[in-house]
């Protein structure tokens, strides 16, 4: 038994899309992410809660969950800074925002700064090149980044 359940929100969200799949356990994927919207994570009792919800036994929800590097498997900061690492990017100034990043908040991918407000993790591509460099911070975009743009963006954060 399970101690996560989702919010009221989050249910009637689920139930409006489990009308869309011919068997529920097909439900895996947007399953996981109302946990995610709704906590930041998918902690272990997130899992277990959609592995009853889905008839799945939980280390299938786990097995899925750690497959898919989307999902946050632990607690992250307020602000997630999604930094693209593929070509385009890369050359158009992706290392210099990295830079940056690792120098002010004082984190490089995969870490939570100190206050918890900021993560940092390096992606594949989102589909912005012609916007190179880019991050994504909270799943909006933000492209034709420069340092002090960038440094702009994340002063609104504080």
């Amino acid at each position: 038994m399970s101690t996560f359940k989702y919010t009221e929100e989050k249910e009637q969200e689920f139930q409006r899309i489990a009308k869309k799949y011919p068997k529920i356990d097909a439900m895996m994927l947007p399953a996981l992410w109302l946990v995610q919207e709704q906590e930041g994570w998918v902690s272990p009792e997130a899992m277990i809660f959609v592995a009853d919800r889905l008839k799945k036994q939980p280390i299938e929800v786990y097995e899925f969950a750690t497959f898919y590097t989307m999902f946050n498997l632990k607690p992250i900061g307020t602000y997630h800074i999604e930094l693209c690492k593929t070509l385009s990017c890369m050359i158009m100034g992706a290392p210099e925002l990295k830079k940056f990043i690792k120098e002010t908040i004082g984190i490089e991918p995969g870490q939570t700064s100190a206050d918890g407000k900021f993560h940092l993790s390096e992606v594949e591509c989102q589909g912005a090149c012609g916007g190179a460099p880019m991050i994504a911070l909270n799943h909006v975009y933000h492209e034709n980044l420069t340092v002090d743009k960038l440094k702009s963006i994340l002063g609104e954060c504080k």
